[in-house]
């Protein structure tokens, strides 16, 4: 794991912020060396603002610390997610608030707009309730998010999943775009949802466009 990949940690924990998809030091992400076996975490109770290369955690893939800052509690979420998912390369988990409120509501997020379609599935589906940072919690929602990149966790908040880190926190960010715009559109009357084939296209737009999904390179 060299510097690079800590450093992108700390910049995306700083946009976390910038992005409002959480506040103070909730939230996690990691990127994952599947060469070495080991995994960059956000350290746990740190503010993102302070965190520097040698902060970021650095976990095997059974959990076992071995360099950096105690890492996350959410720790075993990652963990899970990289041995269910071979091709994913990272995890972003925010509190962002309209995507936050739905779980909240035990609701899913229907396609309402054709950005869903970055998460590779026709709506985000939510995963049952888990108290944080427990196996339980990283089981139920490596289960629920199958082969999609994005879930929701119920009255907790949201799980995104990419190729690259990159790709993850663009999953969160467009994602909790949609969750607003659903939530608006709700308030003013009844949302006009996609089809199937609607977002099959706009996947295949996806491919050959500046926003990818998480799948992409």
């Amino acid at each position: 794991m060299d510097d690079r990949q800590r450093q992108e940690i700390c910049d995306y924990g700083c946009r976390l912020l910038a992005d409002r998809l959480t506040t103070g030091t909730g939230g996690n992400l990691s990127v994952i060396d599947r060469h070495e076996g080991v995994i960059a975490i956000s350290p746990s109770g740190i503010p993102y603002p302070d965190l520097e290369p040698e902060d970021v955690s650095i976990i095997t893939r059974g959990g076992e610390h071995v360099a950096g800052r105690p890492p996350s509690s959410e720790w075993q979420l990652h963990t899970t997610i990289y041995e269910q998912r071979p091709d994913v390369g990272a995890v972003v988990h925010t509190h962002s608030r309209y995507a936050t409120t739905l779980a909240v509501l035990g609701e899913e997020l229907p396609p309402c707009h054709y950005l869903i379609a970055v998460s590779g599935a026709d709506r985000i589906r939510v995963a049952p309730y888990a108290t944080f940072g427990t196996a339980e919690l990283a089981r139920i929602a490596a289960e629920h998010l199958g082969n999609d990149w994005c879930i929701l966790l119920a009255n907790h908040g949201l799980l995104a999943a990419g190729r690259t880190l990159t790709a993850a926190y663009n999953v969160a960010l467009y994602i909790e775009e949609v969750a607003e715009i659903h939530w608006h559109a709700r308030l003013a009357g009844t949302p006009q949802l996609l089809s199937a084939a609607q977002l099959a296209a706009a996947r295949e737009r996806f491919a050959s466009y500046g926003v990818r999904g998480a799948g992409k390179p």
